[in-house]
């Protein structure tokens, strides 16, 4: 007999064999055909579910997004961390994240796909900014950060951080970019107004 899947099934397996592709092939040399051909589906099938690989693209970017969102939630919300604590976990765990998706993320930064790139970082600035607005609340009563207005602070350390460092215009080398990566954190701490060197100390051990 026929196995009917519902439509979030048959979606999610649609999406599993495209991000696959996109790992293994690179998102430029692979085609509609050949995720139709790997997910065993028709064509009309595909279709159905998404407008084109572009389409599969953005899907994949905003379940991206959305993990890093649940993941910085469950941080923000835990009482067992401080300020400064919290910071350095959410942007440790965005970063793992983003290493195990380089390919989705890779992908988002090419020309073609500048429209996209720019909607999803609308999209960070939006629901990260409130999450990490929520922590800088936080330190400010715990005395560890002195910001006014934490939501505007954090969402314009956001849009310089993606601009910065999401732009492929730039062309940094590894040294370049490790060296601007110090910077932005030593600008973060003292907008902040955290302890110097407080979250680089952080920082280090957990990457140790």
């Amino acid at each position: 007999m026929r196995t009917v899947k519902t439509p979030d099934v048959r979606r999610a397996e649609i999406l599993a064999v495209a991000n696959n592709l996109f790992q293994s092939k690179g998102y430029s040399k692979t085609a509609v055909e050949e995720i139709v051909r790997q997910a065993g589906i028709a064509k009309g099938t595909f279709y159905y579910y998404f407008k084109s690989k572009e389409d599969i693209l953005e899907a994949l970017t905003k379940q991206l997004v959305d993990e890093m969102a649940i993941k910085s939630k469950q941080i923000a919300d835990s009482n067992d961390r401080n300020a400064i604590e919290k910071i350095v976990s959410i942007i440790s765990q965005q970063n793992r994240l983003r290493n195990e998706k380089q390919n989705i993320v890779d992908s988002m930064h090419l020309p073609e796909n500048r429209e996209l790139h720019d909607r999803i970082n609308i999209k960070i600035i939006k629901i990260l900014g409130p999450i990490l607005a929520q922590v800088i609340e936080q330190g400010n009563k715990q005395q560890l950060f002195h910001v006014d207005d934490p939501l505007s602070t954090i969402q314009f350390i956001l849009a310089g951080s993606l601009f910065l460092f999401g732009e492929s215009v730039f062309n940094w080398t590894k040294q370049e970019e490790l060296a601007r990566k110090q910077a932005m954190l030593v600008l973060i701490e003292r907008t902040l107004g955290a302890k110097p060197g407080a979250m680089m100390m952080l920082l280090e051990q957990c990457h140790n």
